[in-house]
């Protein structure tokens, strides 16, 4: 397997392209080669890209296949799209194993700032409490610079905050397995992979009630608070953190998804979707051909 930024003309047996108007050149490309062509859609291309673009329209109808991220993203398709498209998780396996501190409530929230993630929201809500033992540590650089000056602005006036920046994955992980709660705050999210890997490490989410989130966590999830209401997220944070009931189940919802975001279950989703793609466009290779013959016989 090649990892490329576009598509060249380089010779393969099967592409398979991520974001379909950002990918549109090398899809359309590709297309007339007649090989087995699978797009894999992003948060950004089903939540703000497909209605507005009709490059990204074009792709998916090039593709053989389609690929999402999670369980809720083909509703926000066309039925003929859905018919083609196929949910295959991003797996993760993380080696920490999950300590959380003993003396006090750990709340991790991991990604970069940017206003898509709403990622500032976690802060907001624990400046509510009151509780002097329960804390949040922020992982992830400042791609929207006012937001990390926002971010710095909290820290001076929220001791129980640390915001860390950008870090490297390995600790990244290190710290999100030192977590009682991981926290997803998102706005749009096509299928988040630090979901997937608090999911195997066994670090319960509390995540905002988008498609992006339900369908990384399932509809039955008791962990989610309703999109940019800090006081319920305050509210669910503190029943996490005072509720060992409430704590069991989000850890026993999170276990029953936990098979999903397994290496070899992506493997065999992956390896599914490619074989599709290839006999559907050998079929289409095989009716073309036979159009043709009927169409040049006496």
């Amino acid at each position: 397997m090649r990892v490329a930024l576009a598509w060249q003309g380089e010779p393969c047996d099967a592409l398979i392209a991520l974001h379909a108007r950002r990918s549109a050149d090398s899809i359309a490309r590709y297309a007339v080669t007649g090989k087995p062509l699978v797009v894999t859609l992003t948060g950004t291309d089903l939540y703000k890209d497909l209605p507005d673009s009709a490059a990204a329209r074009r792709s998916l109808e090039l593709a053989d296949r389609v690929i999402v991220l999670q369980e809720a993203a083909p509703a926000a398709l066309a039925p003929a799209l859905r018919r083609k498209t196929r949910v295959v998780f991003q797996s993760a396996a993380p080696r920490v194993r999950r300590a959380p501190p003993a003396g006090r409530f750990r709340v991790a929230v991991i990604g970069h700032l940017r206003a898509e993630k709403d990622p500032l929201r976690a802060v907001a809500a624990l400046h509510r409490l009151a509780d002097s033992n329960i804390e949040l540590v922020q992982i992830g650089g400042a791609l929207d610079p006012a937001l990390g000056r926002e971010a710095e602005s909290w820290m001076a006036r929220e001791p129980r905050y640390r915001w860390l920046g950008a870090l490297p994955h390995g600790r990244a992980l290190a710290w999100l397995a030192k977590s009682h709660v991981l926290v997803v705050s998102s706005v749009m999210e096509g299928g988040a992979n630090v979901i997937a890997e608090a999911a195997r490490i066994g670090t319960p989410v509390l995540a905002s009630r988008v498609p992006g989130n339900v369908g990384m966590l399932g509809a039955r999830y008791p962990g989610y608070y309703p999109l940019g209401d800090e006081a319920s997220l305050a509210a669910l944070i503190r029943r996490a953190a005072c509720d060992r009931k409430f704590l069991r189940a989000l850890h026993g919802a999170l276990r029953a998804r936990r098979h999903l975001f397994a290496p070899a279950a992506e493997r065999r989703a992956l390896a599914v979707v490619l074989d599709e793609a290839l006999e559907r466009r050998s079929s289409r290779t095989l009716a073309r051909t036979a159009s043709l013959d009927q169409s040049t016989s006496p």
